[in-house]
């Protein structure tokens, strides 16, 4: 090979890989993906809010258990959250971006115990490194009901990636009402 060609396919592997790089939702999709594998919750100590002293949470504090899991599925295009596995108030959110190849958007939909399913895109203004902020889709009736949802939900990992803090915001009547929070270490 040449040195233009060379050059040529450089540059354009550069640009490709920049462009990838300097796209915003794609960059919170991977940090997503970050997420997989099993996590338990963490020592009580370190649990705050009602969601973990009472109900199926709070039976496995200090256990092995897996209380929240990721897997990443579909050839890369889906990333599964399964909260509370085994448990009756098992959930499930399902992440994904508006279009695998070029990453604009990233939606979600979460399947509740409330017995509905909001539907969530990336708050990109919320988000950080490694906080993704997923708010509720105010262009779906859900999101503007007097329904209790889940209206926001964050997911904050460590620096060294062991630890999860994830909140689940609830709405009802237009509102906050309150805020569910976990705090898990990877498994």
């Amino acid at each position: 090979m040449n040195y233009f060609k060379l050059t040529t396919v450089l540059l354009t592997i550069f640009a490709i890989s920049s462009a990838f790089a300097s796209n915003p939702a794609q960059q919170k999709y991977d940090t997503l993906t970050q997420l997989q594998g099993e996590w338990k919750l963490a020592h009580a100590d370190k649990q705050e809010g009602g969601a973990t002293k009472k109900g199926p949470a709070a039976k496995i504090i200090g256990t092995n258990k897996t209380a929240i899991s990721f897997k990443v599925i579909g050839r890369g295009s889906t990333l599964q959250e399964n909260l509370l596995p085994g448990t009756p108030k098992e959930m499930a959110t399902m992440y994904h971006c508006d279009d695998f190849d070029n990453c604009g958007k990233i939606k979600a939909k979460h399947y509740c115990a409330k017995q509905n399913q909001p539907e969530l895109i990336l708050d990109a203004e919320k988000s950080s490194d490694k906080k993704v902020v997923m708010s509720c889709d105010m262009s779906t009736s859900l999101c503007n009901s007097s329904e209790g949802h889940v209206h926001r939900i964050t997911h904050e990992l460590s620096e060294d990636k062991n630890n999860l803090k994830t909140t689940y915001s609830i709405y009802k009547d237009g509102m906050h009402k309150k805020d569910s929070v976990y705090h898990f270490s990877r498994k």
